[in-house]
């Protein structure tokens, strides 16, 4: 009888983003992605957010490997934070392992792994393991779905993929192999991208964006033309290229990790430029500005992105103005609406045109819409499937499609971040949890917790009032103060009644605690707190954080 095989997931359940899970079989642990996520807008001061690594930590020792579906962040970005409590190979395309190594060499971590490329359709003994990469179609080249060959038959991950018939460089999904591996051994358990799964119908193929953005191109024959899209989408950078070379323009990239992808694109040749497009950002003002295609990063309205200070006039190559187009060739990601409608307005205010997904098809999405995923389960038909990828709601819609094309409801399990299900001979079923909470990234890696996130948000939304007061704890009464220090609560120089109130209440409150015989600073600090608390939301309405200082003369 074989034995059991464990899969634990770490992240990507329930978010977009932080994607890692591992499968366990021998003793030994086997990583799929290792990814991050972007911070939400309360999550003030945060820089990036990742799994707990807390499990996978005290099993350092039992991690064989990592293999990486595709190259985008929230899929690898966590590697450079995990490899500082483990060392491990990781596994994945030239294109994925490029993407990733960069970050890993900015940590200086690169001797704590090994990077091994594999090819379309390579299958691998890895330890225990027995790991097949299948191509799949995705909005960054040469992603891999991931067939896990064990002894409780195959686990099939599906990456992040779509069903495009005509992607830019001729590499479909590989429903081919993927059918034949269902037909033969069959699929035990299916892993799959839920990102699309509410969306009705199929995705667009990427290149019906080439003849959209060259429609643009000739539009705006007489003006400079800037784009923005996620320098990973090596794919969409093709085709603003091409545009470009058909308009007898010039291209220079903006951005560090723009340019950083491009070349790394074009030595691996998945990228083709002729030589003589590509310029330096320095030399775009020895061109005509309609001979000008520049290619930025920026398409999220990052803060300090190449876009955001263009957008606020503040960019040291260009001013952008009256005579620009600019195309955002992306979509926004859930929570960054707000950043990039802020760059939008600001790029209008400079006196340039922008085209957007919102008034012309420049984005097509890279993940699989409903009628796909239908497509994907008549063709795998897994006997038990677990939706990953995505918010919950998402993953309640592809359970649905799933139980729609034939798999029993008993047999789909909706999964969360800490759930680790079991497969043996008489199935699949949850066993247990490991911490799964979020890892934040502010600086140092694991130095804000869930407090100073809370504490942030008050400062944020409420203010805070510092309260100073020194008593004489022998004699038992106030020498100094109260004295009262307030950001964001109200303006000092303009509430000076409010405050001396303030004042008279605290004081009151000092001195009827000292009458009572309490002399230790805790105590006291605790009155004071209640006293200055009470009257702020009596008066206000308002619940800034309250700092009671109490000194000891």
């Amino acid at each position: 009888m074989p034995a059991p095989i464990r899969v634990v997931f770490l992240g990507g359940l329930g978010e977009i983003g932080r994607n890692c899970m591992a499968i366990e079989q021998d003793d030994r642990l086997l990583l799929i992605d290792c990814g991050l996520m972007f911070p939400d807008a309360d999550m003030h001061g945060i820089d990036l957010v990742l799994p707990d690594f807390t499990w996978l930590r005290e099993n350092a020792d039992r991690i064989e490997a990592c293999v990486a579906t595709h190259g985008h962040e929230d899929h690898v970005g966590g590697l450079q934070f995990l490899l500082r409590d483990a060392s491990f190979p990781v596994y994945g395309s030239a294109v994925t392992l490029g993407l990733a190594a960069g970050r890993i060499e900015e940590a200086g971590l690169l001797d704590r792994t090994e990077l091994v490329v594999v090819a379309d359709n390579e299958r691998r003994k890895i330890g225990p393991f027995d790991v097949e990469f299948i191509p799949v179609t995705h909005s960054v080249p040469h992603a891999f779905a991931i067939a896990v060959h064990t002894p409780q038959g195959v686990i099939l991950h599906s990456g992040d993929f779509k069903l495009d018939l005509t992607p830019v460089d001729g590499r479909r999904t590989d429903l081919a192999r993927l059918g034949a591996i269902a037909s033969a051994e069959g699929i035990r358990l299916l892993l799959c991208d839920s990102t699309n799964a509410e969306e009705k119908g199929y995705s667009p193929s990427e290149t019906s964006i080439g003849s959209v953005l060259r429609s643009l191109f000739h539009e705006h024959s007489d003006r400079r033309i800037i784009t923005a899209s996620f320098a990973s989408h090596i794919h969409r950078v093709q085709q603003i290229i091409d545009a470009a070379v058909a308009t007898d323009r010039k291209v220079a990239t903006l951005g560090r990790s723009m340019q950083r992808n491009v070349r790394l694109a074009r030595d691996l040749g998945v990228l083709r430029v002729p030589e003589h497009t590509l310029i330096d950002i320095e030399e775009i003002d020895d061109h005509p500005p309609e001979r000008v295609c520049i290619i930025s990063t920026g398409s999220q309205g990052e803060p300090m992105s190449a876009l955001s200070l263009m957008a606020r006039g503040d960019s040291k190559w260009l001013k952008v103005g009256e005579h620009d187009t600019v195309i955002l060739s992306s979509h926004a990601i859930p929570g960054n609406e707000f950043n990039v409608t802020r760059v939008i307005d600001g790029l209008l205010r400079a006196g340039a045109e922008v085209v957007h997904s919102g008034v012309a098809d420049v984005h097509a999405t890279g993940h699989a819409q409903a009628d796909e995923l239908k497509t994907y389960f008549s063709i795998v038909e897994p006997e038990w499937f677990v939706p990953v990828h995505g918010e919950y709601r998402h993953m309640v819609a592809n359970a649905r499609l799933g139980e729609t094309m034939g798999i029993p409801r008993t047999n789909i399990l909706v999964c969360e971040d800490g759930d680790v299900i079991e497969i043996d001979d008489d199935g699949v079923s949850p066993v247990g949890r490991v911490p799964a909470g979020y890892l934040y990234v502010d600086g140092i890696v694991g130095d804000v917790g869930q407090g100073v996130l809370r504490d942030r948000r008050v400062l944020a939304e409420e203010g805070v009032v510092v309260v100073v007061v020194t008593v004489d704890v022998e004699a038992g009464k106030v020498l100094t103060g109260p004295e009262i220090i307030t950001r964001g609560w109200v303006y000092a120089p303009e509430a000076e009644d409010l405050l001396d109130e303030a004042c008279e209440v605290v004081a009151a409150a000092v001195e009827a605690t000292l009458s009572k015989g309490i002399r230790d600073p805790e105590g006291l600090e605790r009155d004071v707190r209640r006293a200055a608390g009470r009257f702020v939301n009596e008066r206000t309405k308002r619940r800034p954080m309250i700092v009671p200082v109490v000194m000891e003369a």
